[in-house]
């Protein structure tokens, strides 16, 4: 396809000029990071009914609707507001299959939708590969357990920066568009939040503040 490696800015600037083909790439390019992000965040009871890429479509329609206001606006960064649509969908969902009856959410709140257990074990595993991860299995699997324990004792704020920097991925720049702070403060939550971890591994007192 031609202009394929064009970055996204580009992308954004020949859409607003009316290449159809631009418009299209710029939604095509990030499926499969939006069906990751769906993917990580999705009640596993779900399954039966749906699949990630089910939602990803849906979103991606979703976002050809609303590109022409985005492109008029620019309201955020590309990918971060493709994934506010995501989220809002994710939320829409499990609202309507999983906590029927409570009030719409319509922006990010950490904790909102529970980590499925799959999803907590994938960022223990993560979190352990970023040090020395013992090779034993059954200290591997002992180790892994006490991390899952841990991630799950610290605060939801901590926990989702730790899930949006290891699980979904994102840059410093996407994360803070996506929490709407500052990118000093995402890199200072992040430290935060694996000191906190840390701590709890070594079974010392958590300030939670």
């Amino acid at each position: 396809m031609a202009g394929s490696g064009l970055d996204t800015d580009t992308l954004i600037d020949r859409a607003r000029g009316g290449d159809d083909s631009a418009r299209q790439q710029l939604l095509a390019r990030h499926r499969d990071r939006l069906r990751r992000m769906v993917a990580v965040r999705m009640d596993r009871r779900l399954a039966p009914r749906m699949d990630p890429s089910d939602i990803v479509q849906d979103v991606l329609a979703d976002a050809d609707r609303e590109l022409s206001d985005f492109l008029r606006r620019r309201p955020a960064p590309f990918y971060p507001w493709l994934r506010q649509l995501a989220w809002d969908r994710l939320i829409e969902v499990h609202r309507r299959h999983v906590r029927a009856g409570k009030r719409s959410v319509k922006r990010e709140e950490p904790g909102l939708l529970d980590l499925p257990d799959e999803s907590a074990l994938v960022l223990a595993d993560r979190l352990l590969d970023r040090g020395h991860s013992p090779s034993n299995h059954a200290v591997r699997e002992e180790t892994r357990r006490r991390v899952r324990a841990a991630i799950a004792l610290l605060p939801d704020r901590d926990r989702e920066v730790l899930v949006l920097r290891h699980l979904e991925q994102l840059t410093t720049a996407q994360t803070a568009s996506v929490l709407g702070i500052t990118e000093s403060a995402v890199k200072a939550r992040h430290v935060r939040a694996l000191d906190r971890l840390e701590r709890q591994l070594q079974g010392g007192e958590e300030d939670q503040s």
